[in-house]
């Protein structure tokens, strides 16, 4: 039973500490509109996204009026492309980004993804495909998001297709320069992705999914820092125990939303991802709630024990409040939708190689990080084998979305706007990968692959 405590404690977060649900995403299987005619094929995938989530945006929309909760994103994930148009006989995949991009503009929701491809132990033609479409369908489209997974804990790291994501994210930074290199904003290299997850760029709708569902991803950063200005100099098992127990009343409240956007739209309920994703808007961040707990600056020496502490207590007051939890579930540390990382990030006291070493224990890995315009495809490449290294060993998703700015250098800003927010230009590493690159081949899955 709610009580009216409680109801008063989640009008006063929603208020005065930017909490909200960040998005509810509609997966829907795609796997039933393969056609040899990629017109066809086409085709089917509009009439099946616009069918399936006509509904979707009101229905959001209406749950924020009656509840009070805000909805700030309503999306769509769909089967990884390149399973769908692997049917089709066709040069280029870009037309199948069009369709996807026409079909979420008549949902009326704010992304869609899925232009994907699973590669992380090799790649078949439609894979490679639309490996090489990705750049002009980033280009060309609004709303369309793309990932590639291209290592597991069970498979490896497939390094020549980290090679390939590498002059990929090159090329569509080029292929969007006017706007900063904007498509790089909107594609996603996985090591061990999962099939559930509600935030782009990086969802998609996996093959062992349901027919359609409804995913929910909350946020609540600045929920988190309120509560722990509440015990400022006690114990680290204090602040743990706070951030539970707001984690718990964020997640509940996702949970309802979850169960009411299922059972109006009569589309079963997957998951609520338990991320604490934040914005650019001061208040809102998860940098801000590290430097809370005693650190001077996001970045310095402790930063990463008390990341750990935080993911980990997230996920545990979390699962106590929904029966289904999945996605990513943790602490993004995105640098430029984040107000306190992009701070942190410009006085210098946080750097590439510290957010590295933060991703062994976050939810994701090395987001929304802008690179000098010059920096080359191989060194791209290098970070993505680093951070995908991390996830196959520590048998946990990782990611790496970068933007290589055209024509920007080391202390220039590169501007997105809404809540992409706005990077500083970070350096990458001085010396060459050029040659480890090269090599190709797989990385073999490590000694804790062989679980069975």
């Amino acid at each position: 039973m709610i009580n009216q405590n409680e109801i008063l404690q989640t009008v006063h977060m929603i208020d005065q500490q930017h909490l909200d649900i960040r998005t509810i995403t509609m997966g829907i299987s795609l796997l039933d509109c393969a056609d040899p005619d990629p017109k066809a094929a086409c085709s089917k995938i509009y009439e099946k996204i616009a069918t399936k989530a006509e509904n979707l945006v009101s229905t959001g929309e209406a749950i924020e009026r009656e509840l009070g909760i805000p909805i700030v994103n309503k999306r769509i994930s769909v089967t990884p492309m390149a399973l769908v148009a692997g049917a089709s006989r066709c040069g280029s995949y870009v037309p199948f980004a069009q369709t996807m991009d026409r079909a979420a503009q008549a949902a009326g929701v704010n992304f869609i993804g899925g232009f994907s491809a699973l590669v992380h132990k090799g790649a078949t033609p439609a894979d490679n495909l639309l490996i090489e479409s990705i750049p002009e369908a980033l280009a060309v489209t609004q709303l369309v998001c793309s990932c590639v997974n291209v290592g597991s804990t069970r498979a490896g790291i497939n390094m020549d297709a980290v090679a390939q994501m590498g002059r990929t994210i090159k090329a569509a930074a080029q292929r969007t320069a006017a706007q900063g290199g904007f498509g790089c904003a909107k594609l996603v290299v996985f090591c061990n992705a999962v099939e559930d997850n509600p935030f782009m760029a990086g969802a998609f709708h996996g093959v062992g999914e349901p027919e359609c569902i409804i995913n929910v991803g909350v946020s609540g950063p600045g929920v988190v820092h309120h509560a722990l200005q509440s015990v400022k100099g006690a114990p680290f098992d204090v602040v743990a125990e706070t951030v539970k127990k707001t984690a718990f009343r964020i997640t509940r409240m996702g949970q309802l939303v979850a169960q009411e956007a299922s059972r109006r739209l009569g589309v079963p309920f997957g998951i609520v991802d338990l991320s604490l994703a934040p914005t650019p808007a001061v208040g809102d961040s998860v940098a801000r709630i590290l430097e809370e707990m005693g650190l001077e600056a996001c970045g310095t020496h402790g930063t990463t024990a008390a990341l750990a502490l935080l993911n980990d207590a997230v996920k545990k007051g979390g699962v106590m409040a929904s029966s289904h939890v999945g996605g990513l579930s943790g602490a993004f540390i995105p640098v430029s939708e984040d107000e306190g990382m992009i701070a942190a990030a410009r006085r210098g006291a946080l750097g590439l190689d510290k957010l590295e070493a933060m991703t062994c224990v976050c939810s994701v890995g090395l987001d929304m990080i802008a690179l000098p315009g010059d920096t080359s495809a191989e060194t791209i490449a290098a970070i993505i084998a680093d951070e995908a290294a991390i996830g196959m060993v520590n048998s946990k998703t990782t990611a790496v979305r970068l933007i290589p700015a055209p024509g920007k250098k080391v202390g220039d800003t590169v501007e997105f706007g809404g809540l992409l927010g706005c990077a500083p230009v970070m350096p990458a590493h001085p010396f060459s990968s050029a040659e480890f690159i090269a090599r190709g081949g797989r990385i073999p899955a490590p000694m804790q692959s062989l679980k069975n």
